[in-house]
């Protein structure tokens, strides 16, 4: 089992029926790491963080063209979507077209994210 570093706080933002967030969760389960979890479906997504996740990680990563949620959605919606600004307004509108699991890492004054689930680039972040 790992131990993480002390000042390391999780916060793992997704939908509970989501397969990957149901693996990421119990990842961070078995390796013995505290985490918080925000449910999209439950507490919906916070519009500054939301902002944060497109600064680090780009509209483009964050916004999931591949699944269900964005398929089902108009194809003059689908093609509004072209920069940041366009993309967030349909995330905060549809936060299932999220890719997910979105997971703020936090280390001291640092928070870094992530999209998706890759257990062995969280073994490594987490060494």
């Amino acid at each position: 089992m790992m131990v993480p570093m002390s000042t390391t706080h999780i916060i793992l933002y997704g939908i509970p029926n989501c397969d990957t967030v149901k693996k990421a969760r119990a990842w961070l389960t078995a390796q013995g790491l505290d985490y918080q979890f925000h449910d999209f479906k439950k507490q919906g997504v916070p519009a500054e963080r939301l902002q944060a996740w497109l600064a680090a990680v780009g509209w483009e990563r964050l916004l999931n063209r591949q699944g269900t949620t964005w398929r089902k959605l108009e194809p003059a919606q689908q093609n509004t979507v072209c920069d940041t600004a366009s993309a967030s307004e349909v995330l905060l509108e549809h936060s299932s077209a999220i890719k997910r699991p979105v997971v703020e890492w936090h280390q001291g004054a640092t928070i870094d994210v992530t999209v998706g689930f890759d257990a062995p680039s969280w073994a490594q972040r987490l060494a």
